[in-house]
C-alpha cells in the first residue's frame, strides 16, 4: 500500500536525523502522548456519538440477522448465577465468566450441564442448532425479501434466547457459541466492561437473537513492520477484533523498515533486518515462541492469524541482512523513511527462490490457519514479465506448504493457483484486471483504501495518520457495500472484508486504538450483518452505546 502516490527515482539515503516539525504536526516515529489522543478522541466521540441509553435487544454491533424482542422476558443476572455448558463448549463458558466476573463481582462458577437441564446462563453446542426460520416474527433478510431467514446455524451462527428465567446460547460450533457470548456481553449494561466491581442491576433485555455472518472472512491488519509492537499490544488488538466478531488478524510482518519474525534458516533477517523502524526507532521482532503465543491466543478467541511476507518488493530490511538477495548483490543502507517501491529481491537468481521456500515453509509450519499472504504490491522497479514470473513461482512455493495464497490485488495478472485470494485496496471500483482474475477463479477480500484504511485521518485536524486516500470518518467507513463494490465481481466471489492499519505514523498502543475506534465496528458490521440491516442512522445510534464500553476497557 502506498504512503505517497509515487516512488523515489533512486534508492533511499539512510535517515541521519529526525525531521523537524511544524506546529501541530505529528511525525512518523514520534509517539503522540496518550492523554492528548484521549482528549482528541473524546472530542471526536462527542461529535459522532450520543450519550448512553438503556440496552435494547437490537443494540448489538454488528447488527444480528434477526432480532425478536420480548419486553416481558428481561432477565437479571444475580450473585448466585452459574454457567451451565455442554462439555465441548466449556472453554467459551470459561471466557464468558472471565469477562463478567470483574464488574459484577459474582463468582459465576462454570459446570457441565446434564442433557436437558438449563441454568440461569446456559451454553449449548448442538450439531442441529435451531433454524432461523423457527423463530417468531420476520425481519428483512440479505436478499431484501423481508421474509425470515432459512437454513440451520452451521459455522459461526448462533441462537440466543433471553427469558425471565435465564439466558440460553445455542450454536453448532465453538466459534458460533463464542459469538453468541460476545452478543450477551453487549446486552448487559456498559458497566460490564469495568475492571472493578460496579453496583448495578445486571439486566439482559428479553427476546430472541438469531444470527450468522454475511461473509466468512472478516478481519483487520496490523502493520508491525513500520513500527514494531510487542506481543501484549498484538493480543490487545486480538481482543478488539473478537469483541466485534472479526475472525482474522493479518500481520504485516516484513517491509523495508523492518523484518519482524525469526526464521531459523536465515537468522540475520530478524537479527539485522529487525533492528530498525520508521523514524530511527529501536525495532524488534517476534521469536518463534512469541509468534506461537499470538497464534494460540487468537485461536482461543476464534481469530485466525494471517502472516504476510511481502515479496518481491518492500524488502530493504531483508536485503540489508542478506545482500546476496539484491539484484546488485550489495547491501543497501538501513531504511527508516516512508517512501515505497524502490527495493526488491532478485527475480533472476535461483537463491532468491530458495530463500522464499525456506521463509514461507517456516512461517507456514508455525501457522495453523489456512492462509499465507505474499504481499506483491508496489514492486515498481521490477519489469512486468519478471514480476509475473516471480509471483507465479512464489505462489507455487506457498501452495507446496499446504497454505492458500493471499496477495494484494497487484497479483491479479499472474497465473491463477487453486484457491487464490486477492486483497483489493483500490479507490476506484472499476478494475478490469482484478475482475478478470476473479473470472479465472480468484476470490476477493475487500479493503478499499478510501473506506477501510484505518491509517487515514478522520478529519483534517486528526493528529496522526495520512490523507492520500481521503479523510475517513465513521460514516465513510460504514457506507459502502462489499458485495457490489468492485464492478464485474459478483458477491459470491467476495470472501470478506479487512480493515488495514498501516503504522508509518502510528507507534504506540494508544495510537493504534485511537485509529481503530470507532471505525473498526463499522467495518465489522459490513462483514457480518445482512445487507438489509445496513443503515447509517441506526448504526450511529447503536454505536453510541459502545463509547462508554470502550472507555471502560482495562488491560486485556
Amino acid at each position: 500500500m502506498p504512503t505517497t502516490p509515487t516512488a523515489p527515482e533512486t534508492g533511499p539515503e539512510p535517515t541521519e536525523t529526525r525531521p523537524t516539525s511544524t506546529p501541530g504536526e505529528v511525525l512518523p516515529g514520534v509517539a503522540t502522548p496518550a492523554a492528548e489522543l484521549a482528549r482528541v478522541a473524546a472530542g471526536r466521540a462527542t461529535e459522532v456519538l450520543a450519550g448512553p441509553a438503556p440496552v435494547r435487544l437490537d443494540d448489538v454491533v454488528p447488527a444480528p440477522e434477526q432480532v425478536f424482542p420480548d419486553p416481558a422476558g428481561d432477565f437479571t443476572v444475580s450473585a448466585d448465577a452459574a454457567l451451565r455448558v455442554s462439555p465441548a463448549g466449556r472453554d467459551v463458558a470459561e471466557q464468558l465468566a472471565t469477562w463478567l466476573r470483574p464488574a459484577t463481582g459474582f463468582p459465576l462458577p462454570v459446570a457441565d450441564a446434564p442433557a436437558g437441564e438449563d441454568g440461569p446462563l446456559t451454553l449449548t453446542l448442538s450439531p442441529s442448532a435451531p433454524d432461523a426460520a423457527a423463530a417468531p416474527g420476520t425481519r428483512a433478510t440479505d436478499d431484501g425479501s423481508g421474509g425470515p431467514a432459512v437454513g440451520g446455524l452451521e459455522g459461526e451462527g448462533y441462537h440466543l434466547d433471553v427469558t425471565a428465567t435465564g439466558v440460553r446460547i445455542t450454536a453448532a460450533t465453538p466459534a458460533g457459541l463464542f459469538h453468541g457470548a460476545q452478543t450477551l456481553r453487549q446486552l448487559l449494561p456498559a458497566a460490564i466492561e469495568s475492571p472493578t466491581p460496579v453496583a448495578t442491576r445486571w439486566a439482559v433485555p428479553g427476546g430472541t437473537v438469531v444470527d450468522r455472518p454475511r461473509f466468512p472472512y472478516r478481519g483487520a491488519m496490523l502493520d508491525v513492520a513500520r513500527h514494531f509492537f510487542p506481543v501484549e499490544d498484538v493480543l490487545r488488538v486480538v481482543d478488539h477484533l473478537a469483541r466485534y466478531k472479526l475472525n482474522h488478524l493479518h500481520l504485516h510482518l516484513t517491509d523495508d523498515q523492518g523484518w519482524r519474525i525469526a526464521v531459523d534458516s536465515w537468522p540475520r533477517l530478524a537479527e539485522v533486518g529487525g533492528a530498525t523502524a520508521v523514524g530511527g526507532g529501536p525495532g524488534g521482532w517476534y521469536s518463534r515462541d512469541d509468534y506461537r503465543r499470538i497464534v494460540a491466543y487468537a485461536a482461543r478467541r476464534h481469530v485466525t492469524v494471517v502472516p504476510e511476507i511481502d515479496l518481491p518488493g518492500h524488502t530493504n530490511a531483508a536485503l540489508l541482512a542478506y545482500p546476496e538477495l539484491a539484484p546488485g548483490k550489495v547491501a543497501p543502507p538501513p531504511y527508516t523513511g516512508t517512501e515505497v517501491g524502490f527495493s526488491y529481491v532478485d527475480p533472476a537468481d535461483e537463491r532468491t527462490y530458495a530463500f522464499v521456500a525456506d521463509v514461507v515453509g517456516e512461517v507456514a509450519a508455525l501457522t495453523p490457519g489456512p492462509w499465507l499472504h505474499l504481499g506483491g504490491d508496489e514492486a515498481f522497479k521490477v519489469p512486468a514479465e519478471s514480476y509475473r514470473t516471480f509471483v507465479e513461482r512464489a505462489q507455487r512455493l506457498v501452495q507446496a506448504t499446504g497454505k492458500t495464497v493471499v496477495g494484494w490485488h497487484q497479483l491479479a495478472p499472474a497465473g491463477h493457483v487453486d484457491g487464490r485470494v486477492l486483497q483489493w485496496w483500490g479507490t476506484n471500483g472499476d478494475d478490469p484486471e482484478t475482475a478478470d482474475a476473479v473470472r479465472r477463479g480468484a476470490r476477493l477480500i475487500l479493503s478499499p483504501a478510501n473506506h477501510a484504511y484505518l491509517d487515514m485521518k478522520y478529519a483534517p485536524d486528526t493528529p496522526i495518520g495520512h490523507d492520500w486516500a481521503g479523510l475517513i470518518d465513521v460514516r465513510r467507513a460504514y457506507e459502502w457495500d462489499p458485495g457490489t463494490h468492485v464492478r464485474g465481481v459478483p458477491a459470491e466471489a467476495v470472501l470478506g472484508v479487512e480493515a488495514p492499519l498501516w503504522t508509518e505514523s502510528v507507534s504506540t498502543r494508544a495510537e493504534v486504538e485511537y485509529m481503530l475506534f470507532p471505525r473498526l465496528p463499522a467495518v465489522a458490521e459490513l462483514g457480518w450483518s445482512p445487507r438489509a440491516t445496513h443503515d447509517w442512522q441506526r448504526f450511529r445510534s447503536r454505536l453510541a452505546g459502545h463509547g462508554p464500553r470502550t472507555h471502560r476497557l482495562g488491560p486485556p
